[in-house]
C-alpha cells in the first residue's frame, strides 16, 4: 500500500464484545498499530458470528476506508447507519466518498447533504457542498482533456508517485525483489516501497524499471522523489528512518519525513532529514516550483485544517529552510489534501478527497499568479479522475505529456502508473458574460431603456447599463462559476430580478428577461391567468381540493374582481392527454367546481361566475394519446384559464 493514507489515520477507543473479548482486543491492537489487514479478518470473523455493534462496523469500515477498499468500507458504513443512535458527521462524509466509488452519486449527494446539514458552516466541505450542489455537471463540462493509458511498467503490487529525471520515470513500487527475508508492511502485507526508475524511450515507452539507487531505498517506504532542475538534489519521502535508526512518534508508530540527497555525479549521498520533519507528525510528498525557491509537501503538521494539508517553505540561497506555510482554505479542506506537483507554468496540482470530486482521491488544479493571487480550484475531470482514487499527477507544460497514478477498475496491482497527453488545457483564466434581451411578458415586444443591474451574491451592484434600441444588455468580463443577480428597473414595467450562475467555462450566460407592465390592461376574452403568470392551479393527485399554494394564486384574481364589480369570469380546467379521456372530463369539471366554490367562499358572487371543465379537448401541443412528450410538454396542458366574458 502506497503512503497516501498513513499520513492520516485517527484512531480510535478499543471496544468490547464479551463472547469475543479477546479476538477483539487483539484485533483493536493490530488496528491502532495500523496493521489493518490482520484487524479486518478478525472483525469480519467477529462480525459473521452475529456480533454487532456500531463500534465494530465503524473500525470495519475504517479499516477498509484507509486502505482505499471505498466499496469493501461502504458495506460496512451502510451497516453502521442502521443503527438507531448518533453518528459523527465524519462518518456521514466518508459513507458518501463510499457511495461514490460504486458509482451511486444520488445516494452520495444525500448522504453529502446530510453531512452539510450536522457539520458547522465553517466547514469547508460543507461550504464546497452547498455552494456547488452541481458540481457533476461542472464536472462533466470540464472533463475529456486528457488521453490515458497504462504506463506499462506496472507489478501486481503497488506503482506510484512518479517524478521524471533527466530520461527516467522514478517512481514507487511494492513489487517483490524475490528476497527471502522481504520486509513486509503490517498495514497492507505487502512490500515496503522502495525507487524504481524505467528509461522513458523517445516514442513514449518505458523500459522495464530497475532499482534507482542503493544508496537511497532502505528496508523501510521510500517514495515520491522530485528532482531540481540541475539534477544535483533529490527530495523524497521515507519512513522516519536514517543512518540505520528508526524513530517513532508518542504511539511508537513509525511515521513520515522528507530528505534531501545529492548526486556527485556516479552516486546519490549525504541523505539528510529536513529540519522542519517530527517524530510526532508527518511530512510528505514533495514538489518544487518551477524556480526551485519553494518547496510544497503534505503534512499534518500543527496548523493543519484537515487530516492532511498542502504546505510551502521557501528554500533560501544559503540552504536554510524559511518556515512552513499552510495553503489555506481555498485548497485544504478537512479531508486529506496530498501528492502536489508544480508545473513549469505555476500551476499546483495536488489529490484531494475534501475537495468535490468523483470518488476517492480526485485530482485538482489551482493556478498562481503573478500578482500572489489564485485561481479557483479546479476538478481536472474524467479521465484523469475515476470512482477511486487518483493522484500523484504530473505534466511536462510544453509537451504536455505526463503520468499519473490510480488503483480504478482494471489495474494490474493495487495502484498503477498511467501516462497521460493533455489535448485541451484547462481555462484558469476563464471569463463569462452575461448578455441578453429584455421584453415584454405579454407582447414579447422589446422593451427599451430599462436600467440593467449587476449585483454580486452579497446584493451588491457591481455595474449597471441602460437596455439598448434593440433591448439587449450585456456584462463582460465576468468571473466563471459564480453567482450574479440582475436587476431589471423601468416607470412603466415592474421591477424584475433573477439569479445567474456563469458557465465553468469561458462563454455566454444567457440572461434574458421578461418585464410585467405595472398597469394591465384587460377586455372581454382576456385570460387573467396570463395576465397575471398564473401558469396552473395546483391540485393533488387525482383530487380536486384546493391546495394552499393554488389558493395565493386565486386571490389575485378574487382582488381583481373585488376591484372591477362588473368583471365576469369564466372558470375553465383542462387536463393534459394521460388517463383516459372520459376520466380527465370528469377530473377537469371536478376542478372547476372546486375553483368557483372557493372563490364564492372568498366574496365573488356566484352569479359572476362560469365553470367548465374540458379534459384533453383542447391541448396547446403535439402531446395526445400515444405521442411521447416530456413532463414539461405534458404539463403545459395541464392549466387553468380565468376569461373575462364581461365587462
Amino acid at each position: 500500500m502506497k503512503f497516501k493514507y498513513i499520513l492520516f489515520i485517527s484512531l480510535f477507543s478499543t471496544m468490547t464484545l464479551f463472547a469475543q473479548k479477546a479476538k477483539l482486543e487483539s484485533a483493536d491492537n493490530k488496528y491502532e498499530s495500523l496493521a489493518y489487514i490482520d484487524a479486518i479478518d478478525v472483525y469480519e470473523k467477529v462480525a459473521k458470528k452475529g456480533f454487532e455493534s456500531a463500534e465494530l462496523f465503524k473500525k470495519l469500515g475504517n479499516s477498509y476506508y484507509f486502505n482505499a477498499q471505498l466499496k469493501e468500507a461502504g458495506k460496512w458504513y451502510e451497516k453502521l447507519f442502521t443503527f438507531n443512535q448518533e453518528i459523527e458527521p465524519e462518518y456521514y462524509y466518508r459513507y458518501a466518498q463510499c457511495l461514490k466509488a460504486s458509482e451511486d452519486y444520488t445516494k452520495a449527494n444525500e448522504y453529502l447533504g446530510k453531512f452539510s446539514q450536522k457539520t458547522s458552516s465553517e466547514d469547508n466541505r460543507s461550504k464546497l457542498y452547498r455552494e456547488n450542489m452541481n458540481y457533476l455537471s461542472d464536472i462533466k463540462k470540464i472533463s475529456n482533456r486528457y488521453i490515458i493509458e497504462n504506463a506499462g511498467i506496472n507489478s501486481e503490487f503497488s506503482d506510484y508517485g512518479a517524478a521524471i529525471y533527466k530520461d527516467q520515470l522514478v517512481f514507487a513500487s511494492a513489487r517483490d525483489t524475490g528476497s527471502v527475508s522481504n520486509i513486509r508492511s503490517k498495514w497492507t502485507n505487502q512490500s515496503f516501497t522502495n525507487l524504481y526508475a524505467s528509461k522513458i524511450n523517445t516514442n513514449g515507452t518505458l523500459d522495464a524499471p530497475e532499482k534507482f539507487s542503493k544508496k537511497i531505498n532502505s528496508k523501510f517506504h521510500e517514495s515520491t522523489p522530485v528532482f531540481t532542475n540541475d539534477g544535483k538534489t533529490m527530495y523524497f519521502t521515507r519512513n522516519n528512518f536514517n543512518n540505520g535508526k528508526k524513530g517513532t512518534d508518542n504511539d511508537k508508530t513509525i511515521l513520515l519525513k522528507l530528505y534531501k540527497a545529492t548526486f556527485d555525479g556516479v552516486n546519490w549521498k549525504d541523505v539528510q532529514e529536513l529540519p522542519f520533519n517530527s517524530n510526532n507528525y508527518s511530512v510528505a510528498h514533495p514538489a518544487l516550483s518551477p524556480d526551485n525557491k519553494t518547496l510544497y509537501f503534505a503534512s499534518n503538521m500543527p496548523g493543519t485544517i484537515g487530516q492532511s494539508d498542502i504546505f510551502k517553505v521557501a528554500i533560501n540561497e544559503d540552504g536554510t529552510y524559511g518556515k512552513p506555510e499552510n495553503l489555506g482554505l481555498k485548497i485544504n479542506t478537512e479531508a486529506r489534501e496530498t501528492f502536489p506537483f508544480v508545473s513549469g507554468e505555476n500551476v499546483l496540482y495536488f489529490a484531494s478527497d475534501g475537495q468535490l470530486g468523483l470518488g476517492g482521491l480526485d485530482v485538482f488544479a489551482v493556478k498562481f499568479f503573478e500578482d500572489g493571487s489564485i485561481s479557483k480550484v479546479l476538478n481536472l475531470g474524467s479521465p484523469v479522475n475515476s470512482p477511486n482514487d487518483d493522484f500523484a499527477f504530473l505534466i511536462d507544460y510544453q509537451s504536455k505529456l505526463g503520468f499519473f497514478s490510480s488503483n480504478r477498475l482494471g489495474t494490474v496491482g493495487f495502484d498503477d502508473i498511467y501516462k497521460l497527453k493533455e489535448i485541451k488545457p484547462l481555462e484558469f483564466d476563464c471569463k463569462q458574460q452575461i448578455a441578453g434581451f429584455v421584453t415584454d411578458n405579454e407582447t414579447n415586444e422589446v422593451v427599451k431603456n430599462a436600467n440593467i443591474s449587476l449585483l454580486d451574491k452579497d446584493m451588491k451592484i457591481i455595474a449597471e447599463k441602460i437596455v439598448d434600441e434593440e433591448g439587449k444588455y450585456q456584462f463582460k468580463d465576468l468571473e466563471c462559476d459564480k453567482i450574479f443577480f440582475i436587476r431589471a428597473t423601468s416607470s412603466v414595467y415592474e421591477t424584475q430580478e433573477m439569479t445567474f450562475k456563469t458557465d465553468i467555462t469561458t462563454g455566454v450566460t444567457n440572461g434574458d428577461l421578461q418585464l410585467d407592465k405595472r398597469v394591465k390592461q384587460i377586455g372581454v376574452g382576456t385570460d387573467l391567468a396570463k395576465t397575471f403568470g398564473i401558469k396552473i392551479i395546483y391540485f393533488d393527485l387525482d383530487k380536486s381540493n384546493i391546495r394552499k399554494d393554488a389558493s395565493v394564486e386565486l386571490a389575485k384574481i378574487v382582488e381583481v374582481m373585488k376591484q372591477n364589480p362588473s368583471i365576469k369570469i369564466d372558470i375553465r380546467s383542462h387536463t393534459d392527454s394521460r388517463q383516459s379521456s372520459e376520466y380527465n372530463n370528469e377530473l377537469s369539471e371536478r376542478r372547476a367546481q372546486a375553483t368557483k366554490k372557493w372563490m364564492i367562499k372568498n366574496g365573488i358572487a356566484a352569479q359572476r361566475l362560469t365553470a367548465k371543465g374540458y379534459g384533453e379537448s383542447k391541448l396547446i401541443n403535439k402531446c395526445s394519446d400515444g405521442v411521447e412528450c416530456s413532463e414539461e410538454e405534458h404539463q403545459a396542458n395541464r392549466r387553468s384559464e380565468f376569461v373575462v366574458i364581461a365587462m
